[in-house]
């Protein structure tokens, strides 16, 4: 598929009546994993990016960023969404440009925070939030192709756990033209039902946390069209990593090898081509 054609393929997912699985891979080695395993799409994830890096979250440049972007989406003949963070920047205008810079790498859709990195205020005002959605929507509508905005109330993330805020906010992104909505770190049954009534546009639901109870089933049946991993994936890997270090240290021994795949069938996967990957995507009616 072309990037057009990936465009349209990613946004129908969230039409169609199940919820899906949107996997987050951390390089390209995981994308490659993660495309054989029959998902139908993929995004990027700024959490377990930056822990490949050796880094925090959120300390990456814009520039490093779009190039993790652009190996992903090599990496997969999929759509590829991206974590764009809080866009790189405060204002408006800064959004247009990442949206921009997000497509070029090959994204097909891509999420703005509304998460100020500021101590004494983690969000940004809601007028400003407002404007940074509407600046990446109108630079994503100047594209050639649908790319689809996720807009993110990082209420949860923040501390501030407040559902008529979050609703309040992705009220507004909504009306901004985003076409996805997403609370990371919202997990109360009752609070996802009532989000996913307060709004239309499709909601995603971040799962991979040890407080998020529900399947993917009983998120499907609140309503939920989208169900991120987030950094979840690249946290197990690292996790997987540091019980074998310790078992090698503490213990002497190697029983972690056990359950690891084989340098052969690795080597097996990753000799096959990208472009001979199948892709699972599936088509549904866009509304």
């Amino acid at each position: 598929m072309n990037q057009h054609e990936k465009a349209l393929a990613f946004q129908s997912l969230h039409w169609q009546e199940d919820a899906f699985i949107l996997p987050n891979p951390w390089d390209a080695g995981s994308a490659r994993l993660l495309t054989m395993g029959g998902f139908a799409a993929l995004a990027t994830t700024s959490a377990g990016f930056a822990f490949s890096r050796g880094h925090a979250d959120n300390t990456l440049s814009r520039e490093v960023v779009i190039a993790h972007v652009r190996d992903v989406v090599a990496a997969t003949p999929l759509p590829v969404s991206a974590d764009l963070e809080d866009g790189f920047g405060d204002a408006p205008e800064i959004m247009a440009e990442t949206i921009g810079m997000a497509a070029k790498a090959g994204a097909v859709g891509g999420s703005i925070e509304d998460a100020t990195r500021w101590p004494e205020q983690p969000l940004y005002p809601l007028s400003l939030a407002v404007e940074r959605i509407q600046a990446a929507v109108e630079a994503a509508r100047l594209l050639p192709f649908p790319f689809t905005i996720t807009a993110r109330a990082e209420n949860y993330t923040t501390g501030n756990g407040d559902i008529d805020d979050t609703i309040r906010r992705l009220q507004a992104y909504e009306t901004a033209g985003a076409e996805v909505l997403f609370a990371p770190g919202i997990t109360r049954r009752e609070d996802i039902a009532l989000l996913v009534s307060s709004v239309k546009a499709p909601i995603n639901v971040m799962a991979g946390s040890s407080v998020l109870r529900l399947s993917i089933a009983e998120l499907g049946e609140l309503g939920v069209k989208r169900i991120s991993l987030g950094g979840s994936l690249a946290r197990a890997a690292l996790s997987a990593l540091m019980l074998a270090a310790r078992e090698v240290r503490d213990q002497g021994s190697f029983s972690y090898a056990e359950a690891a795949m084989s340098a052969g069938e690795i080597n097996r996967l990753f000799s096959q081509p990208v472009d001979q990957i199948p892709d699972h995507t599936t088509k549904a009616k866009t509304p």
